[in-house]
Protein backbone atom coordinates (compact mmCIF):
# COMPACT_ATOMS: atom_id res chain seq x y z
CA UNK A 1 0.00 0.00 0.00
CA UNK A 2 2.76 2.55 -1.22
CA UNK A 3 1.13 5.73 -0.58
CA UNK A 4 4.35 7.99 -2.06
CA UNK A 5 3.48 11.10 -3.40
CA UNK A 6 0.22 11.53 -2.43
CA UNK A 7 -1.76 14.21 -0.52
CA UNK A 8 -3.77 12.64 2.17
CA UNK A 9 -6.32 15.32 4.38
CA UNK A 10 -7.54 13.60 7.57
CA UNK A 11 -10.02 15.26 8.98
CA UNK A 12 -10.84 14.90 13.07
CA UNK A 13 -6.79 13.83 12.92
CA UNK A 14 -6.12 14.29 16.66
CA UNK A 15 -8.43 11.21 17.78
CA UNK A 16 -8.02 8.00 18.25
CA UNK A 17 -8.68 6.57 14.66
CA UNK A 18 -6.93 10.32 12.83
CA UNK A 19 -3.83 9.83 14.15
CA UNK A 20 -3.79 5.98 13.89
CA UNK A 21 -4.48 7.14 9.91
CA UNK A 22 -2.46 9.77 9.93
CA UNK A 23 0.72 7.89 11.35
CA UNK A 24 0.39 4.80 8.65
CA UNK A 25 -0.26 6.86 6.00
CA UNK A 26 2.72 8.65 6.50
CA UNK A 27 4.77 5.85 6.85
CA UNK A 28 3.82 4.39 3.51
CA UNK A 29 4.77 7.76 2.44
CA UNK A 30 2.04 10.40 2.23
CA UNK A 31 2.55 13.64 2.95
CA UNK A 32 -0.54 13.70 5.62
CA UNK A 33 -2.45 17.31 6.35
CA UNK A 34 -4.44 16.80 9.75
CA UNK A 35 -7.82 18.71 10.21
CA UNK A 36 -9.29 19.19 13.33
CA UNK A 37 -10.32 21.67 15.76
CA UNK A 38 -7.73 21.27 18.58
CA UNK A 39 -4.94 19.22 18.44
CA UNK A 40 -3.46 17.75 21.89
CA UNK A 41 -1.58 14.69 23.25
CA UNK A 42 0.83 12.80 21.45
CA UNK A 43 1.16 13.63 17.49
CA UNK A 44 2.63 13.57 14.22
CA UNK A 45 6.46 14.68 13.93
CA UNK A 46 6.65 18.21 14.35
CA UNK A 47 7.16 19.27 10.73
CA UNK A 48 3.45 17.73 10.22
CA UNK A 49 1.40 19.77 8.91
CA UNK A 50 -2.03 20.50 10.77
CA UNK A 51 -4.45 22.87 10.71
CA UNK A 52 -6.88 24.18 13.46
CA UNK A 53 -10.41 24.20 12.05
CA UNK A 54 -14.12 23.94 12.93
CA UNK A 55 -15.38 21.62 10.79
CA UNK A 56 -19.01 22.59 11.70
CA UNK A 57 -17.87 25.94 10.43
CA UNK A 58 -18.40 25.11 6.29
CA UNK A 59 -16.90 28.70 5.74
CA UNK A 60 -13.71 28.06 7.66
CA UNK A 61 -13.61 24.64 6.33
CA UNK A 62 -13.30 25.88 3.04
CA UNK A 63 -10.77 28.56 3.55
CA UNK A 64 -8.70 25.64 4.97
CA UNK A 65 -9.23 23.26 2.40
CA UNK A 66 -8.88 25.51 -0.45
CA UNK A 67 -5.76 26.61 0.87
CA UNK A 68 -3.89 23.91 0.77
CA UNK A 69 -3.66 23.17 -2.75
CA UNK A 70 -3.53 19.31 -4.79
CA UNK A 71 -5.48 16.78 -2.36
CA UNK A 72 -5.03 13.13 -3.47
CA UNK A 73 -7.44 11.78 -1.23
CA UNK A 74 -9.46 12.99 1.56
CA UNK A 75 -10.49 10.71 4.88
CA UNK A 76 -13.36 12.09 6.90
CA UNK A 77 -12.69 10.66 10.20
CA UNK A 78 -14.34 13.25 11.92
CA UNK A 79 -17.41 12.24 13.81
CA UNK A 80 -19.11 11.30 17.37
CA UNK A 81 -20.49 8.09 19.48
CA UNK A 82 -23.39 8.18 21.58
CA UNK A 83 -25.90 6.08 22.88
CA UNK A 84 -28.57 4.71 26.15
CA UNK A 85 -31.57 7.05 25.04
CA UNK A 86 -34.72 4.81 22.99
CA UNK A 87 -35.82 7.15 19.62
CA UNK A 88 -39.11 8.22 21.66
CA UNK A 89 -37.25 9.46 24.45
CA UNK A 90 -34.00 11.11 22.01
CA UNK A 91 -34.14 14.84 22.54
CA UNK A 92 -33.75 17.22 19.44
CA UNK A 93 -30.71 18.39 21.10
CA UNK A 94 -29.32 14.01 20.56
CA UNK A 95 -30.76 13.92 17.02
CA UNK A 96 -28.83 17.25 15.54
CA UNK A 97 -25.65 16.42 17.33
CA UNK A 98 -25.08 13.05 15.72
CA UNK A 99 -26.32 14.47 12.44
CA UNK A 100 -23.71 17.52 13.02
CA UNK A 101 -21.04 15.54 14.34
CA UNK A 102 -21.12 12.58 11.45
CA UNK A 103 -22.65 14.18 8.70
CA UNK A 104 -22.16 17.95 8.81
CA UNK A 105 -18.72 17.84 8.81
CA UNK A 106 -18.42 15.12 6.27
CA UNK A 107 -20.23 17.52 4.15
CA UNK A 108 -18.38 20.64 4.58
CA UNK A 109 -15.23 18.72 3.81
CA UNK A 110 -16.56 16.85 0.81
CA UNK A 111 -18.01 20.54 -0.56
CA UNK A 112 -14.91 22.32 -0.48
CA UNK A 113 -12.15 18.98 -1.82
CA UNK A 114 -14.57 17.69 -4.69
CA UNK A 115 -13.98 20.73 -7.34
CA UNK A 116 -10.32 20.59 -6.31
CA UNK A 117 -10.23 16.60 -7.56
CA UNK A 118 -12.73 17.58 -10.29
CA UNK A 119 -9.84 19.86 -11.68
CA UNK A 120 -7.45 17.15 -11.46
CA UNK A 121 -10.00 14.02 -12.43
CA UNK A 122 -8.79 12.02 -9.77
CA UNK A 123 -8.93 11.70 -6.32
CA UNK A 124 -10.64 9.21 -3.74
CA UNK A 125 -12.34 10.13 -0.62
CA UNK A 126 -12.97 7.41 2.47
CA UNK A 127 -15.63 8.01 4.62
CA UNK A 128 -16.33 5.99 8.11
CA UNK A 129 -19.97 4.85 8.66
CA UNK A 130 -20.84 1.95 11.21
CA UNK A 131 -21.17 -1.99 11.31
CA UNK A 132 -24.33 -1.22 13.62
CA UNK A 133 -25.93 0.82 11.00
CA UNK A 134 -26.74 -1.46 8.60
CA UNK A 135 -29.61 -2.42 10.81
CA UNK A 136 -31.33 -1.08 13.86
CA UNK A 137 -29.85 -1.85 17.10
CA UNK A 138 -31.50 -0.65 20.62
CA UNK A 139 -30.97 2.64 22.32
CA UNK A 140 -28.78 4.12 19.44
CA UNK A 141 -30.84 5.68 17.20
CA UNK A 142 -29.33 8.63 16.83
CA UNK A 143 -25.88 7.70 15.92
CA UNK A 144 -27.53 5.00 13.85
CA UNK A 145 -29.17 7.06 11.62
CA UNK A 146 -26.38 9.63 11.21
CA UNK A 147 -24.17 6.57 10.01
CA UNK A 148 -26.80 5.41 7.46
CA UNK A 149 -26.84 8.82 5.88
CA UNK A 150 -22.96 8.61 5.88
CA UNK A 151 -23.60 4.96 3.83
CA UNK A 152 -26.20 6.45 1.46
CA UNK A 153 -24.55 9.78 0.87
CA UNK A 154 -21.05 7.44 0.08
CA UNK A 155 -22.90 5.79 -2.36
CA UNK A 156 -24.70 8.56 -3.86
CA UNK A 157 -21.25 10.38 -4.30
CA UNK A 158 -19.25 7.70 -5.94
CA UNK A 159 -21.74 7.48 -8.55
CA UNK A 160 -22.04 11.02 -8.84
CA UNK A 161 -18.49 11.15 -9.52
CA UNK A 162 -16.77 8.16 -10.97
CA UNK A 163 -16.84 9.94 -14.48
CA UNK A 164 -14.61 12.52 -13.44
CA UNK A 165 -12.00 9.80 -11.89
CA UNK A 166 -12.79 10.24 -7.91
CA UNK A 167 -13.17 6.98 -5.92
CA UNK A 168 -15.58 6.99 -2.95
CA UNK A 169 -15.69 4.34 -0.64
CA UNK A 170 -16.75 4.04 3.35
CA UNK A 171 -15.24 1.70 5.99
CA UNK A 172 -18.33 0.18 8.80
CA UNK A 173 -16.36 -0.46 11.54
CA UNK A 174 -17.46 -2.93 14.23
CA UNK A 175 -16.58 -1.82 17.91
CA UNK A 176 -14.40 0.59 17.82
CA UNK A 177 -10.98 -0.06 20.79
CA UNK A 178 -10.84 3.27 22.32
CA UNK A 179 -10.24 4.52 25.36
CA UNK A 180 -13.38 5.62 25.88
CA UNK A 181 -15.14 2.76 24.71
CA UNK A 182 -13.20 1.03 27.22
CA UNK A 183 -14.11 3.30 30.09
CA UNK A 184 -17.84 2.55 29.07
CA UNK A 185 -17.49 -0.94 29.05
CA UNK A 186 -15.10 -2.40 31.22
CA UNK A 187 -16.56 -5.81 31.03
CA UNK A 188 -16.26 -6.30 27.45
CA UNK A 189 -13.56 -8.57 25.85
CA UNK A 190 -11.34 -6.17 24.16
CA UNK A 191 -9.54 -8.37 22.07
CA UNK A 192 -12.49 -8.81 19.99
CA UNK A 193 -12.68 -4.96 19.25
CA UNK A 194 -11.21 -3.44 16.02
CA UNK A 195 -7.96 -1.77 16.55
CA UNK A 196 -7.33 1.91 15.19
CA UNK A 197 -4.67 0.24 13.49
CA UNK A 198 -6.56 -2.16 11.29
CA UNK A 199 -8.95 0.48 10.71
CA UNK A 200 -6.42 2.78 9.30
CA UNK A 201 -4.50 -0.05 7.47
CA UNK A 202 -8.00 -0.34 5.38
CA UNK A 203 -8.26 2.90 5.00
CA UNK A 204 -4.85 3.24 3.56
CA UNK A 205 -5.71 0.82 1.22
CA UNK A 206 -9.00 2.38 -0.34
CA UNK A 207 -6.98 5.34 -0.94
CA UNK A 208 -4.29 3.27 -2.83
CA UNK A 209 -3.96 3.00 -6.48
CA UNK A 210 -4.47 -1.09 -5.59
CA UNK A 211 -8.23 0.05 -4.85
CA UNK A 212 -8.80 1.58 -8.06
CA UNK A 213 -11.60 -0.38 -8.60
CA UNK A 214 -13.58 -0.36 -5.66
CA UNK A 215 -16.69 2.59 -6.08
CA UNK A 216 -19.15 3.18 -3.87
CA UNK A 217 -18.02 0.50 -1.34
CA UNK A 218 -19.23 -0.34 1.84
CA UNK A 219 -15.78 -2.12 3.82
CA UNK A 220 -17.05 -4.25 7.04
CA UNK A 221 -13.50 -4.16 9.32
CA UNK A 222 -14.02 -6.58 12.28
CA UNK A 223 -11.51 -8.36 14.41
CA UNK A 224 -11.41 -11.96 13.60
CA UNK A 225 -9.46 -12.84 16.74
Amino acid sequence: MDLTGKTVVVTGANGNLGLALSNSARSRGAEVVMLDIVFSGPALQADARRYQVDLLDSAATAACIQGLGDIDALCNIAGGFAMGTAVHEASDEEWDSMFALNVRTLLNSVRATVPIMQARRAGCIVNVGAAAAIRGEALMGPYLVAKSAVIRITEAMAEELKADGINVNCVLPAVFDTPQNREAMPDADFTAWVTAQQLADTVCFLISDAASGLVGASVAVRNQS
